[in-house]
């Protein structure tokens, strides 16, 4: 993979460890970065309806978070944990074995994971190269079998990792629109929205448009590209994207998950068409952004593939200059539940 044009050195106690409304603040009330080309302001997230209005249309991915955690004991009858990924149209799961460090590379086809309700997980094979001498991710059966999403809800947890200080709840790891479970992550660049908020961007002429896309587990520790994720482009969506570019309006994209999704039906001239299925597009210098000319997104961490498909919208440049702002200022939290920015390249 080629890395990201943007470097940077994360400063020691720049992770935000808890939900902003833990530290006293509203959803809205995050920092929010905004950068451009008249260069790179400090506000916060509910002064967003500044920067845009009518003509510009803000597309937002309704995937809802999935508890994806589960509690297991491994083939040894050790107690450890299980990422659920996501499940393939044959029914199969993807999943991530964990340590408290990372994920657990000791283990081969056909070990055995013990689930809640008697359920046992069988690795299949390394996911998605079924040859990899090394992998994180397997594909796995259940017997009996069972769906992810209901067996989720009554036995998992939402993913967490080291930087957050404690255990929250699933309504924590949601969006304020948040309608169709599959996500076994949180799309967290929409968090900050609130429904005040969006009713505000409405009345400024703001047009919000949904898609779907269904983020799998993430890799904190490895920072590799995004594997295949099931979405969808409605085809009002669709058509407001393209009328919009057309009329010179601006395609704001709420998440890189939105990005992924929007450029996965775009034409080479920009033109989004209704898509549906599964997506392994990953953008970078060599498939830069045709539809989407705007972003809001949370702070990435150093080398994260994230930051190449930011640079694809953005201009690695402008990324740059974002990133050397939010680290300078001091006052900036990183991941899920910290700050956000705003480019409007």
């Amino acid at each position: 993979m080629i890395p990201p044009a943007t470097r940077f050195v994360l400063p020691p106690d720049r992770e935000a460890t808890d939900p902003p409304e833990r530290r006293g603040l509203a959803r809205d009330g995050v920092r929010l970065l905004v950068a451009g080309a008249d260069g790179v302001a400090h506000r916060r997230f509910a002064d967003l309806g500044e920067y845009l209005g009518a003509g510009d249309v803000l597309v937002v991915n309704t995937s809802a978070t999935l508890a994806a955690a589960l509690d297991a004991r491994g083939p040894g009858g050790e107690p450890t944990v299980v990422h659920v990924s996501t499940s393939l149209d044959d029914g199969s799961w993807i999943v991530e074995p964990r340590r408290p460090d990372g994920p657990d590379r000791s283990v081969v086809a056909g070990d055995v994971f013990a689930l809640a309700d008697g359920v046992a997980l069988t690795l299949a094979a390394p996911y998605p190269d079924p040859d990899a001498a090394l992998t994180r991710l397997w594909r796995a059966r259940t017997e009996p079998r069972r769906e992810v999403a209901p067996f989720l809800a009554r036995h998992g947890r939402p993913i967490g990792y080291g930087y957050l200080a404690g255990a929250y709840p699933l309504a924590e790891y949601q969006t304020v629109y948040a309608t169709q479970p599959g996500s076994a992550e949180m799309a967290s660049a929409g968090r900050p929205f609130t429904e005040r908020l969006l009713v505000r961007l409405m009345a400024r002429g703001v047009v919000v448009a949904p898609i779907v896309l269904h983020a799998g587990v993430s890799s904190p520790e490895k920072h590799e590209p995004p594997l295949p994720e099931r979405f969808a482009v409605p085809t009002t969506t669709a058509r407001l994207v393209t009328s919009t570019r057309a009329a010179g309006g601006r395609v704001v994209a709420v998440g890189t998950t939105v990005v992924r999704a929007l450029e996965s039906a775009a034409d080479p001239d920009g033109t989004v068409h209704a898509a549906s299925g599964w997506t392994d597009l990953v953008l970078g210098p060599d498939r830069p952004a045709r539809a989407v000319t705007g972003l809001v997104t949370g702070l990435h961490a150093p080398e994260a593939s994230h930051l190449l498909l930011l640079e694809a919208v953005a201009g690695p440049e402008l990324v740059g200059r974002a990133y050397d702002a939010a680290v300078a200022h001091g006052d900036y939290l990183w991941h899920e539940f910290g700050d956000s920015t705003l480019f409007l390249p």
